[in-house]
């Protein structure tokens, strides 16, 4: 059974989830790795979706206000295991409609190139490729995007 949870950054379980993710973006974002972190603290992230299968957290992401009217999504995450299975697409949806339940109309997000799999998540979801947005407009290793969802 599936279950989609509405918590905030001080929730253990997206912590726990967060380290894996970290520890998989120290391996392909390499000697970038630390430019990369310093952005996704974890104090800065009010709003945040942890989904379950079977009771267990296999998956999350965050909202994070940019400016009016915009929101950045942030730290997406699906365990190994439960990749494949349209888990990272009902994350995703359901950020989207939380950010347009809180009068945001676009989101925008950062990825980075060698994250093949998530760039194909994000053009599948009907993101569009945009120049990169500080603080990542330098930055040959990152793929912004964008998608208006009012």
């Amino acid at each position: 059974m599936n279950k989609i949870k509405r918590t905030n950054s001080e929730d253990p379980e997206f912590i726990k989830l967060v380290r894996e993710l970290d520890a998989y973006l120290a391996v392909t974002d390499g000697d970038e790795h630390e430019f990369y972190d310093q952005f996704n603290k974890l104090d800065r992230i009010k709003n945040v979706v942890l989904l379950y299968i079977d009771n267990k957290p296999v998956a999350c992401g965050a909202i994070k206000a940019y400016k009016e009217g915009v929101v950045e999504i942030k730290r997406m995450y699906v365990k190994p295991a439960a990749r494949n299975k349209g888990i990272a697409s009902k994350l995703l949806n359901h950020l989207e409609s939380w950010a347009q339940e809180l009068g945001y109309e676009k989101c925008i997000l950062e990825t980075g190139l060698r994250q093949t799999e998530a760039i194909q998540l994000y053009k599948k979801n009907n993101y569009l490729s945009i120049p990169n947005y500080a603080p990542y407009e330098d930055r040959e290793n990152s793929k912004c995007f964008e998608k208006r969802i009012k």
